[in-house]
């Protein structure tokens, strides 16, 4: 019976690998704090534990393919915007970072998550596979990046510089919010914090990306050209 039950075309294959992330996410979503268990998930999507197994060989790797499907919708939209014309807005690109990575509740504690994981709990070699995929998407980015601003103002690898600078400032502002308490909202209305740590993520996020675009690009436009 098991072998019957066995997905065996390829459409079949990544359905039910979507419907495991799929249960993985809905678990995570409910209980943030932990990692469910692959017998948990197996449970949630209705397959045995053994199916999720050869899908997955740890509940790590599955919690770390979850984030890539994540990034990877992201990583999709964005090459989608840097491969035509007309040359995206900054407004455009950071209202794409706000939808996929910085309003999500999941996403953001899940990458911090994640990259311990791949430090402590993932073999090697998927890990390195893992960032080998993660450069094949910031290259093609990178590069469409370029091609909007081209020598003298870009040189080949610097979108993917600007690219890998923007990632350290959505994570590490994020890690630093929750570390004095200002949270993923809006600025603290708690009297006890002082005012140099009474700020706004998102706020702040925007301020530090434009001003980053801004020094790499010099002076992105705010609005698309439509002409």
């Amino acid at each position: 019976m098991a072998m019957r039950q066995r997905a065996i075309q390829a459409e079949d294959k990544q359905e039910r690998r979507d419907a495991i992330l799929d249960a993985a996410e809905h678990l995570l979503r409910d209980a943030p704090e932990r990692v469910a268990s692959v017998a948990e998930v197996a449970r949630q999507a209705g397959l045995a534990k053994g199916t999720v197994y050869l899908y997955f060989p740890s509940k790590e790797e599955l919690l770390l393919a979850v984030h890539e499907r994540r990034v990877d919708g992201f990583f999709r939209e964005l090459c989608v915007l840097v491969e035509r014309e007309p040359t995206p807005a900054f407004d455009t690109l950071f209202a794409l970072t706000r939808t996929h990575l910085v309003e999500p509740p999941l996403f953001l504690p899940l990458a911090a998550r994640c990259f311990g994981l791949m430090t402590h709990s993932i073999p090697p070699a998927a890990a390195l596979a893992f960032k080998q995929r993660m450069a094949e998407r910031l290259e093609r980015a990178g590069a469409g990046i370029e091609r909007h601003f081209p020598v003298p103002t870009l040189a080949a690898g610097d979108g993917v510089a600007l690219l890998r600078r923007c990632h350290a400032m959505i994570l590490g502002l994020w890690q630093m919010s929750i570390a004095v308490g200002c949270g993923a909202g809006d600025a603290s209305t708690d009297t006890a914090v002082p005012p140099a740590f009474a700020w706004s993520y998102p706020v702040e996020l925007e301020g530090a990306l434009r001003a980053l675009w801004q020094g790499t690009i010099a002076a992105p436009p705010t609005t698309e050209d439509t002409q």
